[in-house]
């Protein structure tokens, strides 16, 4: 039997030193610091966390009060004024500075995401290059972008969950500052606080107008949402967070864009190219379905139920995960996984108890699987806490009544609904009231082009998957999935600058008095 042990230099210990060696000014040995008022302080109560990997306790984000927060917005707001004023081609120089510094410490940014949040290094790796090639784009392109657009009055206020802090939060930072804003950004209370702690140190030392702080998000939306001065706010998380968001912002007629969960379905029908289904299936599990275009529900016709299950069940059988940084000798390269833990022990409990409240409401239990297929330290780390550990699992016909039959899991837990009439397939498709994406399976392209502009999704993919896409495709969601300005592209740059309109601009997206919305 080979014994599993931990890759060669990847300790936590390791990783933490390098980023104090890296940027001192952020980290010092036992805690993180806060980036307000333009330096680093060690403002907030530090935090307690622990990483998903195997339980090891990691310095949490320093919290700081809702009067603190009002202070940093105050002085970014300042800044802005200041930053406003710069020359585009110094902005451009001073993002590409940022640029090139986050890529030379792009594998400790990468190495923190696997501790942090538990990605697989491919796919940490793909997150942090992800965001600086789009910066890299924009930078190619913002002469073009920016013509005849000036700055918010005010600051963007960056507000984003855990999944993704590079390809997401810090591209777009990137992108607001490089179209003439300062930036204020939360850290994630569950994950990446380490992440992006060291890329706000490498884009300030760039010279570059940017916050980061760390508080409860409930406590310092005063500051952050309704603070006078700020010019948008960009979100992305839960439902009920972003309505809570967008209730604040109701009577400020201030720039937003909200992206909020939404449950994406895969749709079968008449369908009979099982291979290329299964190749999208098992991509599909990447990083746990653990990011805002996974799709965790399959609406299946019944008469394809047997071919369809034949090809999801070799699916789970060929998936790899495990700890991510599990070797058999401390020098080989690091595992090739589909995926690691979920982000936290609370969240794969609450996975494994709503999997146990679908099968006691009579739903039926297709798959469940089990943690002794992944790969893990028992040799090496005996005391290492599995806890964050969840194997695929699988529920047909779930319930009504399931919490699960609105709403997306976020984890490995899967759903099936079976059908028998195109009605059928819609109304299961479309049962989260609104999602990002979603796609359709099938031989039948007449039927596609029937079916797909029904769908509450804000793209639909035939016979492939959706992403979330950047540079020249268009992001956004329909129904509860999204609020406020459709970004990605020259759309990215619109929402954060103003055109000769001014606030009376109208913008392609999902507000409530109107909407704007671009060929799918």
């Amino acid at each position: 039997m080979t014994v599993l042990r931990l890759k060669s230099g990847t300790s936590w210990s390791d990783t933490y030193a390098r980023c104090v060696r890296a940027a001192p000014e952020a980290f010092t040995s036992d805690r993180l610091l806060n980036l307000v008022r333009g330096e680093w302080r060690p403002v907030g109560t530090p935090g307690e966390a622990t990483t998903p990997l195997d339980g090891t306790e990691i310095p949490g984000p320093p919290r700081i009060d809702v009067d603190e927060a009002h202070r940093a917005v105050a002085f970014a707001i300042a800044e802005h004024g200041r930053w406003g004023a710069v020359p585009l081609d110094e902005r451009k120089a001073r993002v590409l500075a940022a640029v090139e510094s986050l890529a030379e410490h792009r594998d400790l940014l990468a190495l923190l995401l696997v501790w942090e949040i538990g990605k697989p290094w491919r796919l940490a790796c793909a997150d942090v290059d992800r965001a600086l090639d789009g910066v890299r784009w924009y930078l190619e392109n913002i002469d073009r972008q920016s013509a005849g657009r000036v700055p918010l009055p005010g600051p963007v206020s960056n507000i984003a969950s855990w999944n993704y802090p590079m390809s997401v939060q810090v591209h777009a930072e990137l992108v607001q500052v490089l179209a003439g804003n300062a930036v204020v950004a939360k850290t994630p209370s569950q994950g990446g606080f380490h992440c992006l702690t060291l890329a706000h140190a490498l884009m300030r030392r760039a010279g570059l107008p940017v916050t980061l702080l760390s508080g409860q998000g409930s406590s310092l939306a005063d500051a952050l949402v309704q603070a006078p001065g700020l010019g948008a706010l960009a979100f992305v998380g839960g439902r009920a967070n972003g309505r809570r968001a967008a209730t604040a912002l109701a009577d400020l007629g201030r720039r937003h864009f909200l992206e909020q969960e939404g449950l994406n379905t895969w749709g079968v029908w008449d369908y009979s190219d099982w291979p290329t289904l299964a190749a999208h299936l098992r991509k599909g599990f990447e990083y746990a379905k653990q990011r805002c275009t996974a799709y965790p529900r399959y609406v299946v016709q019944r008469a394809l139920f047997p071919a369809f299950l034949d090809t999801y069940l070799a699916v789970l059988a060929s998936l790899r995960f495990g700890h991510p940084l599990a070797v058999a000798d401390p020098a080989d390269e690091f595992p090739a996984l589909d995926f690691g833990p979920v982000i936290h022990a609370a969240k794969a409990a609450e996975l494994r108890a709503h999997f146990d409240a679908a099968i006691a409401a009579r739903g039926i239990p297709l798959h469940r699987g089990d943690l002794a297929a992944g790969s893990f330290l028992p040799d090496f780390l005996p005391d290492q806490s599995l806890d964050a550990y969840i194997a695929p699992s699988c529920v047909l016909n779930p319930p009504a009544s399931w919490a699960l039959h609105h709403s997306e899991p976020f984890g490995p837990l899967d759903s099936i609904l079976l059908v028998d009439t195109e009605s059928e397939l819609l109304a299961a498709m479309n049962a989260g009231n609104g999602s990002l994406v979603a796609s359709l399976a099938t031989d039948d392209l007449d039927f596609a082009a029937r079916v797909a502009p029904d769908l509450l999704a804000f793209k639909v993919g035939i016979n492939k998957p959706r992403s979330r896409g950047d540079r020249e495709e268009v992001f956004g969601g329909l129904g509860a999935s999204w609020k406020g300005a459709f970004v990605g592209g020259d759309l990215l740059v619109q929402a954060v600058t103003f055109g000769p309109e001014g606030p009376d601009e109208k913008l392609y997206g999902n507000f409530p008095s109107y909407s704007l919305y671009p060929p799918r």
